[in-house]
């Protein structure tokens, strides 16, 4: 301790110049230390050596005191020391902020501004789904986690869980078993047999014919459609088998590079892709055959690797989970319909689940997602907090479940004998309280599009030390996340049907592989756009081919049921439209005459 106060006087030497160039302003919860920084700030103007009687100590940490007060008087050395150590954590956490800085950029600057949110708030119009009455919200959510905490520990004791145990050495979840009705496989089959075969270039011209998904490419500067359709579709299939615009223009006969080229600079951008993807998932969630898999409510999301080569490798990172080789990692949401509805190209560094609430809120379909599965990887709990905010139900299959705690109130903790092994911290409700109106200005911004959701988490989690906002918007979410553990211990049926929803995203990956077929499936564009233009391409084509086996397995089940072979319904929703067997990838691409 005797060491802290021997650089004293190098900092002399620059605090004074720092502090008066320095524009601090404070979050409420650092307005103490911001206060004595002001009183260090006023006593190296006035050469005044000792510290006034009424300087705050709030924002001294319990190990500081015995420096700082000594006899009853404050150390000027110790306290300016100390407010400078709490002034470099309160920067790094965001809970003090400089006026024109980037990197430590007022944190309000990302949400709606404070008098649109008190007009919102006024006129009982906030875009939550929640009660905005942090007393009335709280009473009712810890009323539904206490009545669930004593069933699970009523259940726990009897041991009358299904399909689980909680022990003294923790929780156990039995593997679900495989309900698919063996019968399947001899009439998926029968369906699958009469689908026509077909070449990608017929399947997506037929695709275009039913939902014109082409029209949405217009011209950057114009506005005009594109003059040659197959031309377009043609640069489409490069991007999404992986041949690239040259190669392409030497498969395609009655086509040049050129044109190719042109057509691409001039109609093929985000915009438009995410338009045409629009087109065909409205399509195929219209179609009644669709309403087998599910009503279009539910959907999950999942992050499929993609390795990067040659040039593509400056553009790529190293994440060990996918081996020491860098990669490009593209997201995807799935409807339960199968209809892959958003992507997005992100960095494998990057948890997925920053990207989860992007894909829910800012698709351009006409799906009303309601529910929503990921892995592992896509859940935090400022997810859980944030998409309960936002009105959409978060249920993730979490791998570790069992190494994660319940987080309960003070109140009930001794009632819980039979849970004991599982409860960690208890709830700090007091934070939540406190940073109320900040949780429900940051749902509303998201949800108003002033910030968007991805940028905002990792705005969040990019704090070396976290902030009074992001620490309260994390025990919000422990409180969702405790909820929903609960239901997932006590209910074998939602943990099957996450299984289901997670199982199409991996399904649907399958079918991505084998479409992405050409360079070994490796990425090999070094700019970040041409690398988000594959992954468009690759998801649009994907999606095509969903629709396309959506209407020929209707086809196929009419025609079996024509024939006097008795079809189950109940059978068919485990007959995905993601088959591409009877699809011809490979080979010269020969467009068919409009």
């Amino acid at each position: 301790m005797h060491f802290v106060a021997d650089d004293y006087r190098t900092l002399r030497r620059y605090t004074p110049a720092m502090l008066n160039l320095l524009n601090l302003k404070a979050a409420p919860s650092a307005s103490d230390l911001l206060q004595a920084i002001k009183i260090i700030q006023q006593m190296n103007n006035e050469n005044t050596r000792s510290v006034p009687s009424n300087a705050p100590l709030k924002f001294i940490p319990k190990r500081w005191k015995p420096l700082v007060l000594t006899n009853g008087l404050i150390d000027r050395h110790y306290y300016e020391i100390c407010a400078l150590t709490q002034l470099k954590a309160a920067l790094r956490s965001g809970d003090i902020y400089i006026t024109g800085s980037r990197q430590f950029k007022d944190f309000d600057d990302y949400m709606m501004p404070l008098a649109e949110y008190r007009n919102l708030e006024k006129n009982r119009s906030l875009p939550v789904s929640i009660d905005p009455r942090c007393e009335s919200y709280l009473e009712e959510r810890l009323l539904i986690l206490n009545k669930n905490l004593g069933i699970i520990n009523d259940l726990a004791s009897k041991g009358e869980l299904p399909d689980a145990l909680i022990s003294e050495s923790g929780l156990r979840v039995s593997s679900l078993k495989c309900l698919v009705p063996y019968e399947t496989e001899l009439l998926a089959s029968k369906v699958v047999g009469l689908l026509p075969h077909i070449k990608i270039t017929d399947l997506l011209a037929e695709v275009d014919q039913w939902t014109g998904f082409t029209k949405q490419s217009n011209h950057l500067k114009t506005g005009k459609e594109a003059p040659d359709r197959t031309s377009l579709l043609t640069t489409v299939l490069a991007d999404a088998i992986n041949l690239g615009l040259s190669k392409m223009s030497e498969t395609c006969p009655g086509t040049t590079y050129s044109k190719l080229a042109w057509l691409q600079a001039g109609y093929v951008r985000d915009e438009t892709y995410s338009g045409a993807l629009s087109e065909i998932v409205n399509f195929q969630s219209r179609h009644p055959y669709s309403d087998v898999w599910g009503d279009g409510t539910i959907s999950s999301s999942n992050g499929q690797n993609f390795k990067v080569g040659a040039r593509g490798s400056y553009g790529g990172r190293v994440n060990l989970k996918y081996g020491q080789k860098a990669g490009s990692q593209i997201y995807i949401h799935i409807s339960d319909q199968y209809a892959p509805y958003y992507v997005q190209n992100i960095s494998t560094t990057i948890r997925d689940s920053t990207h989860v609430l992007d894909g829910l809120l800012y698709h351009e379909s006409e799906l009303r997602i309601e529910e929503h599965y990921t892995d592992t990887a896509g859940f935090t709990d400022h997810v859980f907090a944030l998409t309960h905010l936002l009105g959409f139900r978060f249920a993730p299959r979490i791998r570790d479940l069992n190494d994660k705690r319940l987080f309960v109130s003070a109140s009930i903790l001794k009632d819980l004998p039979v849970l004991s092994s599982m409860i960690g911290q208890k709830l700090n409700i007091k934070l939540i309280e406190d940073y109320w109106d900040d949780i429900l200005r940051l749902a509303s911004s998201i949800r108003q599009g002033s910030v968007t959701a991805s940028l905002i988490l990792r705005k969040l989690g990019s704090y070396p030390m976290q902030n009074g906002r992001a620490l309260a918007l994390r025990e919000f979410g422990r409180l969702e996340r405790t909820l929903f553990m609960l239901e997932w211990i006590q209910s074998p049926e939602l943990r099957r049907r996450v299984q289901v929803g997670l199982n199409k995203g991996e399904a649907r990956n399958a079918l991505a592989r084998a479409v992405f077929f050409n360079q070994l499936g490796e990425i090999r564009d070094r700019s970040f756009e041409q690398q988000r233009y594959r992954a468009s391409g690759l998801n649009l084509v994907t999606a095509a081919i969903v629709l396309w086996n959506t209407i020929y397995l209707e086809k196929a089940v009419e025609t079996l049921r024509k024939q006097g072979i008795e079809v189950d319904d109940k059978l068919l929703q485990h007959i995905s439209p993601l088959g591409w067997e009877h699809i011809a990838l490979t080979g010269e691409y020969r467009w068919p005459s409009p």
